[in-house]
Formats: structure tokens, C-alpha cells, sequence
């Protein structure tokens, strides 16, 4: 299974996009503490609400002007607050209802 964010941004495209397009909502974390950034604990792992696993991958950049420079994300890579990136894990994320699923 091949994991996309759903956006293919070109080196034309606006810096201004919206956030929330990349920002993994209702993450639930799992697995253990494997750091801290702006005094919360960073988890190896988030689980989103369909049940599918992504592992972090590090720090999203930001812009200039404080933003978060969503050009630098890869594909299949999201955005959790307070600026962590996880990625998705194909192999953790396979589920017996994949067939199920909207592309």
C-alpha cells in the first residue's frame, strides 16, 4: 500500500498554503517517549482515527515567518502538533479492512 498526503505541489506553489491540509488530526500516541520538544513528550508512534500507524521522523521545519514549511514534507509524511512529523508505516498499517478504504 502506498501512503500519499494527497497533494502534489509544484516549486510554483504558494508557501501560504493551509496547514491543516498537513496536520494529522485526532492522533492517538503509542510506544514510548523517545524525546521531548517544547516540553512535551515526543512517541515513537500516532495511530489516526481509521486505525493506521505512522512513526516519527522528526522536526517540520518552519518558515521565516513561524509557519511550517509544508513544501518539505515527503509523501506519505504528516504533521503532528506541536510540530512533530511522523510518517507513515505501511507495514504497521495494514488491516483486514484495507480493501474497505477510499483511496
Amino acid at each position: 500500500m502506498k501512503f500519499t498526503n494527497g497533494f502534489k505541489l509544484t516549486s510554483k506553489a504558494s508557501r501560504r498554503l493551509p496547514t491543516e491540509y498537513f496536520v494529522l488530526a485526532d492522533a492517538a500516541f503509542e510506544g514510548a517517549v523517545i524525546g521531548y520538544l517544547a516540553g512535551r513528550p515526543i512517541r515513537e508512534a500516532v495511530t489516526d482515527h481509521d486505525g493506521l500507524r505512522y512513526r516519527f521522523v522528526g522536526v517540520a521545519p518552519r518558515l521565516p515567518g513561524g509557519g511550517f514549511d509544508v513544501l518539505a514534507l515527503r509523501s506519505g509524511e504528516w504533521i503532528v502538533l506541536p510540530g512533530l512529523v511522523y510518517a507513515a508505516d505501511a507495514k504497521e498499517s495494514a488491516t483486514p479492512n484495507e480493501a474497505d478504504r477510499a483511496a
